[in-house]
């Protein structure tokens, strides 16, 4: 099994996100990826920084990969896109279905990511056809969900050519808005947020009137108001997962990357905890339920 850094979902100060980095070069992170995925109005990292970090980082010995946007809505998001389409070095994440074609069209491999509505065998093989090498599957499916597709792609005869990750720590992303709902949250328009997503470096969290942690607002981006952590759910990964994403929170992420390598045959399992930690979507139940 191998283990991955997702991209940074929130909106860091430069300094913080290459402080991260630069402590996940000496992680034990075989795969990192970076890029801003949530919003192109977030530009304390542009497209050459990046990229520059992207070589620093893989002058680690680590594979990079540089994630894109997971809703792309102008010519400019479009033009930048295809600066990452001529770096010529570094494998591409798509989250948006037109960079799928876009890489075809480039005769570029890419990384389907879980923004891509990908449910069944066919949908796969479209995308394998395209250059995909590895898949992340959506969020909210299971493990039964993720054995009956494959069980699908074997029979098509196409299973063992691209790699399955799992998205497994992490607050969920479970939808994407041309809205902004943290500038919203702040009674700002849009197009006048003045980016004050930069003040939430974990997201805006949401409560029920219960005090229930429901949601968590990340630019256009909703999160789960729990936390994912499938650290215990390991041994049930065998056979079906190749690669194990977690979504960086902060510093600490890199110390629950650790948990799991140490977890991978559930030697050394982790007490979670009701009203913080969920695994309900692995088990097809309730996205925000946890089984212990």
């Amino acid at each position: 099994m191998k283990y991955a850094l997702g991209p940074v979902l929130y909106y860091w100060p430069k300094p913080d996100i290459e402080a991260f980095y630069q402590a996940a070069c000496d992680s034990s992170a075989d795969i990192i990826y970076l890029g801003e995925t949530i919003c192109s109005k977030r530009r304390a990292m542009k497209t050459g920084d990046w990229l520059s970090l992207a070589k620093a980082v893989a002058s680690s010995g680590k594979q990079v990969v540089i994630s894109t946007l997971a809703l792309i809505q102008a010519p400019s998001e479009l033009s930048e896109l295809k600066r990452y389409l001529d770096n010529g070095e570094f494998l591409l994440e798509a989250n948006d279905i037109g960079l799928t074609q876009l890489a075809a069209e480039h005769r570029l491999p890419f990384v389907a990511g879980p923004a891509l509505n990908c449910y069944n065998a066919y949908t796969l093989r479209i995308l394998h056809r395209q250059g995909m090498v590895r898949w992340c599957m959506p969020v909210e499916l299971s493990r039964e969900w993720l054995g009956n597709i494959l069980t699908q792609c074997d029979e098509l005869g196409f299973r063992g050519r691209f790699e399955v990750e799992l998205f497994s720590y992490g607050h969920l992303p479970l939808a994407y808005s041309a809205r902004c709902f943290t500038a919203r949250s702040e009674n700002r328009s849009k197009d006048e947020c003045e980016t004050c997503c930069i003040k939430y470096p974990q997201g805006r969290e949401v409560l029920s009137q219960e005090q229930q942690p429901v949601f968590v607002l990340n630019g256009i981006q909703t999160q789960s108001g729990y936390c994912y952590n499938l650290i215990n759910e390991q041994p049930s990964m065998q056979g079906l997962v190749d690669v194990v994403r977690l979504s960086p929170q902060g510093l600490d992420s890199l110390a629950m990357l650790e948990r799991f390598r140490a977890n991978q045959q559930g030697q050394q399992p982790l007490a979670l905890a009701r009203q913080r930690d969920c695994n309900g979507y692995w088990r097809r139940i309730a996205g925000l339920e946890l089984v212990e």
